[in-house]
């Protein structure tokens, strides 16, 4: 597709194509006119047609005009296809297909047309495929909140209606029920709160709260509160952050959640019981967060889908006593971690994943100078 796209090499002038046609067509209606004249004036001297030799002036500037445009339009034959071919394709594109491409291989402002408006056609198919994406990916995520919310809220309005109709056997069966709603409460707000928040990051007008904060203590702190949750779900966690302060211009509340939906997609995923790694190791201008784990092995296609919005890989995955979300941890984290200029990628080989987090260190403290004055976090 892209071939007939490259854009002329050299560019002449269609003026001077024209020109040099309109010249030699005067040059041919010159040299056919002398013949003409020579060979009528031969047959008229040896004829003696002197009422033809007469009359024979007044056919000659006729004659010249005739010879004249015959032999221009001739040698423009080529343009005026060109041009054809041109209205034709403008045509076709103007009526819907837009992957229609108009075939005219020139090296003036005709071709340079043709370029453009197979430029055009292709951006506007582009253009109009993307707007489908988008429009497939709203409907797919009124689709999973709707999914994702109606589940929580199906089991409270259920465990309501038993406390409402008073249907438990004793004290213990209704302070079970009180747990599960409250728990499903909780996971519902979770749920919401994962959807504002990743909202809120895909704004334009998204702002970060800059401050020098040690990200040792930061991850140290996180892997305090997590180890107790991966403990109950049969997770070893191994701490590889050595132990001197790093200290980095960071917004502390979405890094650490950034974090956070990293350590909880490893729980999550992992292979029970298992091992998930934590390694932190720091440059002269970067520092490098890896999260590893043990899980079942997915497909290239999954993996490319792992930070899409809303995507889960497979729900009979999760472990059962760990809630399952909406999808949009991956997406939340990466969106954070691009915000503050770094990169959040995925190594998969075979049951082994590899999250690597990469934030910028003495290039943020250079970007952001007039936050430095800020406390630690």
């Amino acid at each position: 597709m892209n071939e007939h796209l490259q854009e002329p090499k050299r560019k002449k002038k269609i003026q001077v194509n024209i020109l040099i046609r309109m010249v030699l067509s005067l040059i041919i209606a010159i040299a056919i006119n002398d013949c003409l004249i020579l060979l009528f004036s031969k047959v008229g001297n040896a004829m003696e047609w002197q009422w033809f030799l007469n009359f024979f002036p007044y056919f000659l500037t006729p004659l010249f005009i005739v010879i004249f445009i015959f032999t221009f339009f001739v040698l423009t034959r080529r343009i005026v296809k060109d041009l054809i071919t041109l209205e034709h394709g403008l045509q076709m594109i103007s009526e819907g297909d837009l992957k229609y491409r108009v075939n005219v291989k020139r090296k003036d402002e005709l071709g340079r047309v043709a370029h453009n408006i197979n430029l055009m056609a292709e951006r506007l198919q582009q253009q109009i495929e993307k707007e489908r994406e988008l429009e497939n990916s709203k409907m797919e995520m009124i689709t999973g909140i709707s999914h994702d919310l109606r589940t929580p809220l199906t089991s409270i309005i259920g465990y309501l209606e038993l406390l409402r109709t008073n249907s438990f056997q004793n004290k213990e069966e209704y302070t079970r029920f009180v747990q599960n709603t409250y728990n499903k409460a909780v996971h519902l707000k979770k749920l919401l709160d994962d959807l504002f928040e990743y909202t809120r990051l895909s704004s334009i007008e998204t702002r970060l709260d800059l401050k020098k904060i040690d990200v040792f203590q930061l991850l140290d702190q996180l892997l305090f509160e997590f180890e107790p949750i991966a403990q109950e779900n049969g997770i070893h966690i191994v701490k590889e952050i050595g132990s001197s302060p790093v200290i980095a211009l960071m917004d502390s509340g979405k890094i650490a959640r950034a974090i956070d939906n990293l350590l909880m997609n490893a729980l999550k995923y992992s292979v029970k019981p298992g091992t998930v790694r934590i390694l932190m190791k720091s440059g002269h201008e970067q520092i490098h967060i890896e999260v590893e784990n043990k899980g079942k092995p997915i497909t290239q296609e999954q993996e490319h889908k792992l930070f899409e919005r809303f995507y889960k890989v497979d729900h009979s995955r999760s472990s059962e006593g760990i809630q399952t979300g909406a999808g949009l941890g991956l997406s939340i984290a990466r969106n954070i971690i691009e915000l503050h200029g770094g990169t959040l990628t995925l190594n998969h080989e075979k049951d082994i994943f590899k999250f690597t987090l990469t934030l910028p260190l003495e290039k943020s403290l250079v970007n952001h100078r007039g936050s430095e004055g800020a406390p630690l976090g």
